[in-house]
């Protein structure tokens, strides 16, 4: 019997891994790649970055701007996740199955977070730049419904793990709707929360920088100036900044996270 049982595993894998090679060459049949040439072009990429993707010492010059650009970029991306995260909190409070009010509303603030969740941050901006044109509020706004919808799904869940039995207890000892937020969820999913949190701002910081792109502001903008110009030793740069700001910045949530978990 158990024998079977391996038999039938193996052949099961068997045909998944020849369902996902078949899969693979006819992905490149249709969209025309070669493999070959692919792996000869890493090389060349490889040598042209070597080559001309280095900061220099006219490159230098412009570091003051650039970090200006970045410092704006890392304070948008801070102000609007942890806005987002207010809003999310109240809109989880009301979709969790634990601390739900009814059962429309809560529908509501997850169908809400659904779709904010769905829609990617460079289509954010995309539809934001109608209305705010290139401006720091169109990035702040596109990182903030982002953060928003993976925010507001986040904190469902850590409610709904964290703060069930504690709910049940109070309800039990006849505790109001209040109450029971501010004495038992908010107290016990906060260390969570505030690491989804943490977590968030580091996407942020990345995305920021193709947000700032498409609106034209931030470090994004910069680098988009100098590799359009062909000032490559200026992009890398730009691109070495964001890189160790990213690094930074995951290091001190990796240090508040031991702190608060």
């Amino acid at each position: 019997m158990q024998a079977d049982i391996f038999v039938k595993r193996r052949r099961s894998f068997s045909l998944f891994f020849l369902l996902l090679i078949v899969l693979t060459y006819l992905s490149m049949f249709i969209t025309d790649f070669q493999l070959v040439k692919g792996f000869t072009s890493v090389a060349k990429a490889v040598e042209w970055g070597v080559t001309n993707f280095f900061p220099d010492a006219k490159a230098m010059e412009k570091l003051p701007d650039i970090l200006s650009k970045l410092q704006e970029t890392v304070l948008i991306s801070v102000a609007s996740t942890t806005t987002a995260a207010i809003f999310a909190t109240f809109f989880a409070i009301c979709g969790s199955k634990t601390t739900k009010v009814n059962g429309l509303l809560s529908a509501i603030s997850r169908g809400i977070a659904t779709v904010s969740r769905n829609i990617p941050v460079a289509a954010w901006a995309l539809i934001l730049l109608f209305s705010f044109g290139q401006s720091s509020i169109t990035g702040f706004f596109a990182l903030f419904f982002a953060s928003f919808g993976f925010l507001t799904r986040a904190f469902i869940e850590t409610i709904d793990e964290v703060s069930n039995s504690s709910v049940e207890a109070l309800r039990a000892t006849g505790a109001q709707f209040f109450p029971i937020i501010f004495q038992s969820v908010i107290p016990s999913s906060l260390p969570q929360m505030i690491s989804w949190v943490l977590f968030e701002i580091e996407t942020n910081i990345r995305s920021a920088t193709l947000v700032g792109i498409l609106t034209g502001t931030g470090i994004g903008f910069s680098f988009d100036l100098y590799y359009k110009s062909s000032n490559y030793s200026a992009a890398s740069l730009v691109v070495m900044t964001i890189v160790l700001t990213v690094f930074v910045i995951e290091y001190l949530s990796n240090l508040i996270r031991r702190v608060i978990l």
